[in-house]
């Protein structure tokens, strides 16, 4: 009888379980959209065109509408000052070195540059 051990990690990321190798062992698991990312990019956009429309005179007014905080409502529209390739990694399934929501709800860099250099770890010319 002979046992194989491997040691996994297995963690939670957009609601799905992620299998993490031991570090040095690549696993090759096909993209999926991380579908929290996409809802909140989702969200975000939806609520930017609404402002833009004037529907809402507020993110006090829209906060109150969608029966949350003014608070989250800021925070996610955030997003929409997401670079570009960073959006397209996100709907891709390609999240840039283990991006998830809870890290886009913390302060990001403005500049798009900067934004790839800190997801993507590799330059970026805009």
């Amino acid at each position: 009888m002979l046992t194989v051990r491997v040691p996994l990690n297995i963690r939670k990321r957009g609601g799905r379980k992620l299998v993490v190798a031991p570090a040095g062992h690549v696993l090759h698991v096909p993209a999926r959209m991380d579908v929290t990312l996409a809802k909140a990019l989702g969200r975000a956009f939806r609520w930017r065109r609404l402002l833009n429309e004037g529907r809402y005179i507020s993110l006090e007014d829209l906060a109150a509408k969608e029966g949350i905080s003014p608070s989250y409502v800021s925070r996610v529209l955030r997003l929409t000052l997401l670079a570009p390739v960073v959006i397209e990694a996100i709907l891709d399934g390609r999240q840039l070195n283990g991006l998830s929501f809870a890290a886009l709800m913390e302060p990001f860099p403005v500049s798009w540059e900067a934004q790839v250099a800190t997801f993507a770890g590799a330059p970026c010319h805009y």
